[in-house]
């Protein structure tokens, strides 16, 4: 195993900064889905939940899996009329399917409000968010086009806290207004026509966008369009959930499921921070033929994205009645059950690492598409049996059994093809000592006592430092993590004491 120390320290300078990012979208995510739960009624809440996974779906069709595309073409060409080009089919595909879709909706509107919403409000925020649509469609093909230099600062400032704070500043502005649900609309359009022309004016100082261009559309579409299917298989497997629980039952039952989702769906923030100039970078590797390189860094990064989701996992699991009512309030602990659910499947996909992209960086998209095919399948499946039986816990046990069932679709694919895994013997024996050590412990506390707020911020804090001693005495830390130390001490200025005495042989 080898890793070339620029790589891995670019990877982890890009996950620190993108880390910072994504903990700010997230809470902001998070902060304007509480504003909603608490400002509105559950019932409410679940409307926009219902509104925002439309939205998510029409989008993803759109994108015909040009968010993957547009990034691994920029990274791989020199000449500015082919990155002008990448740009510019991107923009003008995602742009001509994205008013068509918006078009579509604004038309059927009142015919998908009869089918999945219960208010007659929800009629004006569909409307409002088939406008935002395009916008949002030719931000993300911007950000992509961002990503595909591997500039790590432009996508924080657009994508983490400009397009999240304005979202959340004229929610709250039009709520207070008394514009009901109609608020989440016009917010979501107001942030996506802002962002989108500011991710613009960013990407044109990395190159000019007025200029000659080269396109390669079938180049581009040969490798997209596998993706756009399995990209919106992947993304219905995260909201098949929520329109099923819409069509079968009640807005409440919406409103509890999408309380737990996104505080499971925090588990995955530090895989995606390595996820952003991880694909540019495996696929920049993989054409120079340094696949045993791209495998090092698979290993050595999903380790330590286990090691910092684990305790996040552990707070969910053990104290997820605690969470729910902190978060959302005493009316949604009814979702705890949920959450426990949603967190193992979620914190799967941390375990597995970036997988995905892995599998993209070495072109092999048509394989994506069978294994989210079979995971779409397999939800749907199990969504028809158990949410008319078990509502909210039915949904969060259909996510989780996909999850786990994709993820080792696709590890079991990279680890016979191509011999890649994420499993090094430190990972392996990481994913043992952590639960051994950190549940029991964790258990016997929630038997004696109730965390609100602050204790459950500290008992997180507490978690992390004890995964990070686990893991350094029981012999997990490897070579390549001298790396990561290094990094840390020069991001705080002072060295870590005694650590490197733990770290064992690569022999």
């Amino acid at each position: 195993m080898s890793i070339d120390e620029d790589n891995i320290s670019t990877l982890l300078s890009s996950a620190s900064l993108i880390l910072v990012g994504q903990l700010l979208f997230s809470v902001s995510k998070l902060g304007e889905r509480i504003i909603i739960a608490q400002m509105l009624t559950p019932q409410a809440y679940g409307e926009v939940s219902i509104g925002l996974a439309v939205v998510m779906i029409s989008t993803t069709v759109a994108l015909v899996g040009l968010r993957q595309g547009v990034p691994r073409y920029i990274s791989r060409y020199d000449d500015a009329r082919d990155i002008r080009g990448a740009w510019v089919t991107g923009i003008l595909i995602a742009g001509v399917i994205g008013s068509v879709v918006a078009i579509g909706l604004a038309v059927e509107t009142e015919t998908v409000v009869g089918l999945l919403f219960e208010q007659a409000d929800s009629t004006g925020l569909l409307f409002l968010f088939a406008v935002a649509i395009p916008f949002v469609i030719g931000m993300q093909v911007g950000i992509g086009a961002i990503r595909g230099f591997e500039n790590t600062l432009y996508r924080t400032y657009t994508r983490d806290l400009l397009y999240p704070g304005l979202r959340i500043a004229a929610l709250v502005v039009f709520l207070w207004a008394g514009f009901g649900i109609l608020a989440a609309g016009y917010a979501y359009l107001i942030a996506a026509v802002t962002t989108f022309v500011a991710v613009h004016v960013l990407l044109n100082r990395l190159i000019p966008l007025v200029g000659e261009v080269r396109t390669h559309v079938r180049e581009m579409l040969t490798f997209s369009i596998p993706l756009v299917i399995s990209t919106l298989l992947s993304r219905l497997l995260t909201r098949t959930d929520t329109l099923m629980l819409g069509y079968f039952d009640t807005s409440y039952q919406v409103g509890l499921y999408n309380a737990a989702f996104p505080l499971a769906s925090a588990l995955v923030l530090v895989l995606s921070s390595f996820g952003f100039m991880y694909l540019p970078m495996a696929s920049r590797l993989d054409a120079e033929n340094k696949r045993e390189e791209v495998d090092a860094i698979y290993k050595v990064t999903t380790k330590w994205i286990y090691i910092v989701t684990f305790p996040g996992f552990l707070t969910m699991v053990v104290f997820s009645r605690d969470v729910i009512a902190v978060t959302f309030g005493a009316e949604y602990t009814p979702a705890s059950t949920a959450l426990s659910i949603l967190a193992l499947g979620f914190f799967t996909r941390a375990t597995f690492g970036r997988s995905r992209e892995t599998l993209s960086a070495f072109g092999h998209t048509t394989y994506l598409l069978v294994t989210n095919s079979f995971a779409f399948v397999l939800n749907i499946g199990l969504n028809l049996f158990l949410i008319p039986r078990y509502g909210s816990t039915g949904a969060a046990v259909a996510s989780a059994v996909s999850f786990i069932g994709l993820n080792v679709a696709v590890f079991a694919f990279l680890s016979r093809q191509f011999g890649v895994s994420p499993f090094s013997r430190w990972t392996r024996r990481t994913v043992v000592v952590l639960p051994v050590c950190l549940f029991p412990p964790a258990l016997v506390l929630d038997s004696q006592i109730s965390l609100t707020l602050v204790p459950l911020v500290v008992f997180v804090a507490v978690a992390e430092l004890a995964a990070i001693a686990v893991v350094t005495v029981t012999g997990c830390l490897q070579p390549e993590d001298e790396i990561l130390i290094e990094f840390v001490e020069n991001r705080i200025g002072i060295d870590v004491p005694l650590i490197r005495q733990y770290v064992t042989d690569s022999t």
